[in-house]
């Protein structure tokens, strides 16, 4: 395997050279659980979910976890304005989180650690980083001392100088440097807290998983995904604290960042208040649609998101599902090879575009191909190559029908207007059958006759 992707830490592609070939190991940072996960959230879960397929079908064992974030402080807020545990509110989260990433076709993790799980390990290495002298106490918190690792700053591309001029925010008078964050932070009564040796507190946010991540994959790991907006400080203080407590030269040797999503050209934020949930979009496009959106672009792209690109991908998958449909008697053999060019085009950092594109040439060549040797072949070709990326795994009359609000009352009339029609073909009143198509076409009803019936779904 000839995989190249684009390392944060050194600026360029890389080919992709892991640790240990029959252990290949990837951490994906995942959602704070304090409420429903919007779209942004949705997009590092897909795009590298297809590496995730892309490495299982050339090495014989992969582990990827992706952590639940369940102490935060937005996590304390939400509970102390609504009464529940933070607990029940993670736990009501995490699993909606989980739900929304199944219905846009991203498998779960070997391992999905969650924060408040690993308490004993983010103490352990506090204590670590404390005894090397990379961290101290000050006024009840535990801070990293940025000044005693001299990457700091490695995958920002950013020095403590600049970002010690550049400080706009009151920095807290017990840190020694502007940059030093915390790795402990004391709780009062009204606050979640766990005993420590520097008393009642929470962890930091960084620390959280450094500490999952040593423990279920290892000191040095092969891949770190998430989004550009976690380069800095997210990931900056994980490499800091990581390689300083394991005392090793990296923490993950490729870091790989998707880029944003927009909308109407902007970025999409909550201070703009242009958040779509995935439920809601799921809920009027479908899980499968909003996949291929986030896959439609190459990964360090922005994303744009708009009622417009989600119709123009819903016209593609349904002239793509059209042609499975026609083509539903013939069988798929399981074991046909990958397309080979859209083996290449993932290969080259995840080219998702381009693999979009042989998708659509594949389905072409299903379309016009004649005998049912070649249509075996043109198909199984389409399903397997599809399934790397997967997409096409919707059944063929569950694309037409599923999560169509179709109202009973206008289902009984599209049927007898269906029947009617039939009728009308077969006595050869043609104005009428028209007529009767007219009318369905106005209900925004597509018909599709053939020797076995007609078939009808309703317009997108």
């Amino acid at each position: 395997m000839s995989l190249y992707l684009y390392n944060t830490l050194t600026g360029q592609k890389e080919l992709f050279k892991p640790i240990d070939e029959n252990r290949v190991t990837m951490y994906l940072c995942g959602p704070t659980v304090y409420g429903y996960a919007h779209i942004g959230n949705a997009r590092p879960a897909v795009v590298f979910d297809v590496l995730n397929r892309l490495l299982r079908s050339h090495y014989p064992h992969v582990v990827f976890a992706r952590n639940i974030t369940d102490i935060d402080d937005k996590i304390n807020n939400i509970s102390q304005k609504t009464g529940h545990s933070i607990k029940t509110i993670s736990t009501k989260y995490a699993k909606a989180y989980n739900e929304d990433l199944k219905a846009l076709g991203v498998r779960m993790p070997d391992i999905e650690p969650y924060a408040t799980h690993h308490l004993d390990e983010m103490i352990s290495m506090i204590k670590i980083l404390i005894e090397q002298g990379h961290a101290y106490e000050a006024d009840g918190h535990v801070l990293f001392d940025v000044t005693s690792y001299l990457d700091y700053g490695c995958l920002s591309k950013r020095n403590l100088e600049e970002m010690q001029a550049g400080a706009r925010i009151e920095v807290a008078d017990y840190k020694k440097h502007p940059g030093d964050f915390v790795l402990w932070k004391p709780s009062d009564e009204s606050l979640p807290g766990w005993n420590s040796p520097w008393g009642r507190g929470r962890p930091g946010w960084h620390i959280e998983c450094s500490a999952m991540a040593a423990k279920h994959l290892g000191q040095t790991i092969d891949i770190h995904c998430g989004g550009k907006d976690l380069i800095f400080p997210h990931h900056e203080n994980e490499i800091a604290q990581s390689c300083c407590a394991n005392k090793t030269r990296n923490f993950a040797n490729y870091w790989v960042h998707n880029g944003f999503i927009t909308m109407s050209s902007q970025k999409m934020s909550k201070s703009l208040g242009n958040i779509a949930l995935i439920r809601d979009v799921i809920a009027a496009h479908g899980g499968e649609v909003v996949r291929w959106l986030l896959l439609g672009a190459h990964y360090r792209q922005s994303v744009d998101f708009s009622e417009d690109s989600l119709a123009q991908v819903t016209k593609t998958l349904d002239r793509i599902y059209h042609t499975l449909r026609d083509n539903e008697d013939i069988e798929v053999d399981t074991h046909a090879t990958i397309d080979n060019e859209l083996l290449t085009a993932l290969e080259d950092d995840l080219n998702t575009p381009m693999a979009f594109a042989r998708i659509n040439i594949l389905a072409k060549k299903l379309a016009n191909a004649q005998t049912n040797q070649a249509k075996q072949q043109a198909k199984s070709r389409l399903m397997n190559s599809a399934k790397l990326l997967g997409v096409l795994q919707t059944p063929v009359d569950d694309w037409f029908t599923k999560d169509q609000q179709i109202d009973q009352d206008l289902r009984t009339q599209v049927e007898r207007l269906i029947a009617e029609r039939k009728d009308a073909r077969d006595n050869k009143d043609w104005t009428k059958s028209d007529e009767i198509r007219d009318q369905l076409d106005t209900l925004g009803v597509i018909l599709e006759d053939s020797t076995d019936g007609t078939r009808w779904s309703i317009k997108r």
